[in-house]
């Protein structure tokens, strides 16, 4: 399994008694701290982030449908080095990724070119034809995207997935900092930590950059939410809070003359970017699902008019179709001029004869996803799956082969996490969070770290199991404590 082999992010490769000496301080705070302090101080977390409302809702469930994510104590440390090559590969990515989006909306030279094939663009349910020729303004489709990252070794960082429609995330990574900072403020004094709080900051400039009608502080920006019942709404209330928003549901727009206007006890006031937390399906019903009392119906017309910018622009779900993720290395390619500087994880595509076969075959022993799955959920993960579950979901690929992908179960890397048992190691993965706006590409020196808290497990998912982590980049070159 995994775990055997896995690489520890903070005592280094297995068997090595030198550990990572960037990191003793970390070590020597987790063996002289008490296990009773430690865990004094999780629960605080934890209570914390419950009367602040921090949940999130699991959809199916009849009890419990509310629970805060699991908070844990240890934090993870990334060095200034290891931050610096990620950056660089993620700007190269995210540019990638919407150089991508306004070509296949556009001249689709990518696919003249076959390093695409056309029908998984055009077939694809996430490429939306209707908005075939638009330009979002300022031309940026994929303005926030959640790039998750896992980790096999020192310097092997490899892409799971892109997340480019409605990546959510952020407000664990800020309430995470904040929390570490007023119960373990010893690390804080030990090591150069990079600040995070600039984001909300980073994210308004971001929206007010892209403004079709006047940019900066005279824009008039809103937070679309489709309202308290959806599994994030404390992260939507959270940043538009953050940035002086206002939080808005679609009672609170309309269009007019292919202008988005929102009501308010003054009257109407005339929104230029809306940084829509609704899925495309439910967006318009005009347009896409016309039963949807989430959306605002002629909200496409104004987006295709140029006269409101939406944050992500509908139709980027299919950036992150785990078919296309497949396809990535070669559109970086095509794009940049230069090879991925964040490689995927082998891909097997199983609409492909010879990959299919391959995955049937090996079915105990490779992760099997729905291309357009999220959340832990429509995924096999062979090793750990029983002999039943294996079975049906050979009958599924079968079936529909061209749904799935199947990758290879890597060892991935594992970070101290406090147990029951004491501290242990836990297998994690990394989502950072990349800004796009007419400036240019902003990243935050930090991300979510999502941890899988039973022992073996894979799956870092809030809906399976999985909990956070605060995630703490190291700002000086050294990479070591102060």
């Amino acid at each position: 399994m995994a775990g055997a082999a896995a690489f520890d992010e903070i005592r280094g490769k297995p068997g090595d008694p030198r550990g990572r000496p960037e990191f003793a301080q970390l070590l020597d705070w987790m063996e002289t701290t008490p296990a009773p302090e430690l865990d004094r101080r999780q629960k605080a977390a934890e209570a914390a982030f419950r009367q602040l409302g921090i949940t999130f809702a699991v959809y199916g469930e009849e009890e419990s449908a509310e629970r805060i994510i699991p908070f844990d104590i240890v934090p993870r440390i990334f060095t200034a080095r290891e931050w610096s090559n990620l950056s660089e590969g993620l700007v190269q990515r995210v540019e990638a990724i919407n150089a991508f989006l306004a070509d296949i909306y556009g001249p689709r030279k990518i696919l003249a070119d076959k390093v695409v094939p056309e029908e998984l663009i055009l077939a694809n349910p996430q490429f939306r034809p209707m908005l075939a020729g638009a330009r979002p303004p300022h031309g940026v489709f994929a303005h926030i995207c959640g790039i998750d990252l896992v980790r096999t070794g020192p310097d092997d960082f490899w892409v799971l997935e892109d997340n480019a429609r409605t990546p959510s995330g952020v407000s664990y990574m800020l309430e995470n900092r904040e929390a570490m900072l007023r119960l373990c403020p010893e690390l804080f004094e030990q090591f150069n930590v990079a600040p995070i709080d600039s984001y909300p900051d980073s994210l308004l400039e971001t929206l007010q950059s892209v403004s079709p009608r006047r940019q900066g502080a005279g824009a008039t920006c809103v937070l679309l939410t489709p309202g308290h019942f959806n599994s994030a709404f404390y992260e939507h209330s959270f940043l538009a809070d953050s940035m002086g928003i206002e939080l808005v549901e679609a009672a609170d727009l309309e269009v007019d003359d292919d202008k988005v206007w929102m009501r308010t006890i003054e009257g109407r006031v005339q929104v230029d970017v809306i940084y829509r937390r609704i899925d495309d399906d439910y967006l318009d019903p005009l347009v896409f699902k016309p039963d949807s009392l989430l959306g605002v119906p002629g909200i496409i017309a104004a987006y295709m008019a140029g006269n409101v910018a939406l944050v992500n622009a509908p139709g980027t779900g299919i950036a992150d179709d785990k078919a296309i993720y497949s396809y990535m290395p070669e559109i970086v390619k095509y794009y940049s001029g230069s090879d991925a500087k964040l490689p995927n994880v082998e891909t097997y595509r199983c609409r492909e004869a010879s990959a299919l076969q391959y995955t049937l075959d090996n079915l105990d022993k490779l992760v099997v996803k729905l291309v357009d799955g999220s959340g832990g959920y429509g995924m096999l993960v062979g090793p750990t799956a029983s002999k039943a579950q294996i079975e049906e979901f050979r009958a599924a690929l079968i079936a529909e082969p061209q749904r799935y992908i199947a990758q290879p179960t890597l060892a991935l890397s594992t970070v101290p996490t406090l147990t029951d048992k004491g501290v242990a190691p836990r297998h994690v993965d990394f989502r950072p969070f990349v800004l796009s706006g007419a400036e240019g590409v902003t990243i935050t020196p930090g991300g979510l770290t999502r941890v899988a808290l039973r022992e073996g497990s894979l799956v870092v998912n809030s809906s399976q199991g999985g909990g956070t982590k605060d995630s703490l980049i190291l700002a000086d070159d050294a990479g070591g404590p102060r």
